[in-house]
């Protein structure tokens, strides 16, 4: 799995914001991540959220994002703007639901699709929650402790 940004967010932009104006935590980009089995990524606004939470760590492939864009015609809106933790390139994040499997040592156990919310049309674009229907990422527990970085410079 190649990983190119690893983010993490203090707080909550929309999750759990229905029909609020959203936050302005920044996702923050970092070399690394510490991974706590059963915790969530040390310093993200999912650990420790729930217990056996289903989210605790997020993936979403570039592939999909740079589709996105291209379709519609989205300009200067990073992929971060997505609010996964990770961005991952030519990886089928998708065959990960309901399987364990591990990146750079660390367990992890795909839960599933990281569906995307209405949102995504105010994160990115009118049009995006849409576009993202069955390909909005992964979400997964993490069953062991590690660290993941990033692996392109």
């Amino acid at each position: 799995m190649e990983i190119l940004h690893l983010y993490v967010s203090p707080g909550h932009n929309f999750f759990g914001h229905y029909e609020q104006d959203p936050d302005e935590f920044p996702a923050q980009e970092v070399e690394a991540i510490e991974c706590v089995a059963g915790h969530g990524i040390r310093g993200d606004r999912f650990f420790d959220h729930r217990d056996d939470y289903k989210g605790q760590i997020t993936f979403f492939a570039d592939e999909v994002y740079r589709a996105m864009c291209e379709e519609l015609r989205i300009k200067d809106v990073p992929a971060s703007a997505s609010r996964r933790n990770i961005i991952t390139r030519a990886t089928d994040l998708n065959s990960f639901v309901e399987q364990e499997f591990e990146v750079q040592g660390v367990r992890l156990f795909g839960t599933e699709e990281c569906r995307p919310c209405a949102w995504m049309d105010r994160a990115f674009a009118p049009g995006a929650h849409a576009f993202l229907r069955g390909r909005g990422g992964l979400r997964a527990r993490i069953l062991s402790d590690g660290e993941i970085r990033r692996t392109t410079a």
